[in-house]
């Protein structure tokens, strides 16, 4: 995925409509993030209401912490690196149980200036954790750094919505 820049409406609207479908729901939802550094769970906190169904977040940037706080396994991330589909699910499903959610919601990749552990600028992995499974969507992104970021927030909210619409009774 490429495309323009992502605008603070597009960020705001896609937060908005994962809260308030959470709370029609009374489910809860719990963030993990290493690529986006608090922006996602920022986004989330925007939201007027949002106590009602949002538990907390970890920003667990460096690599030890994955493992350490998210509970993501050491062997993993010796084995793949942080910025890999397994250990984006394992962040998610991690935050999910850390703090006692429904739903977790976790973002990992490259946002440059350069490649991290021979993997490019741009290649982003957001995935959600639910009550029955979770998903992993690849992104490969072009554009700077804030860019990378601000549409790995978009794309993991977008993730969440269609998880939810999905897990619909």
């Amino acid at each position: 995925m490429t495309g323009g820049e992502v605008d603070g409406a597009e960020v705001g609207s896609a937060a908005a409509g994962v809260v308030h479908r959470l709370a029609e729901r009374h489910e809860t939802l719990a963030t993990v993030e290493s690529l986006t550094g608090g922006s996602l769970a920022a986004s989330i906190v925007n939201i007027a209401g949002v106590s009602g169904i949002y538990r907390g977040g970890l920003v667990v940037y460096a690599t030890e912490l994955k493992a350490t706080l998210a509970g993501v396994p050491a062997d993993l991330l010796s084995e793949r690196g942080p910025v890999d589909p397994e250990v984006a699910a394992a962040l998610a499903e991690g935050g999910r149980q850390r703090c006692g959610a429904d739903w977790g919601l976790a973002t990992t990749g490259v946002a440059g200036p350069e490649p991290q552990d021979g993997k490019p600028v741009g290649l982003v992995y957001v995935a959600v954790a639910g009550p029955n499974g979770g998903e992993v969507r690849q992104l490969d992104l072009g554009g700077g750094r804030d860019h990378v970021r601000a549409t790995a927030v978009v794309e993991a909210l977008r993730l969440l919505a269609e998880r939810l619409v999905a897990a619909t009774p």
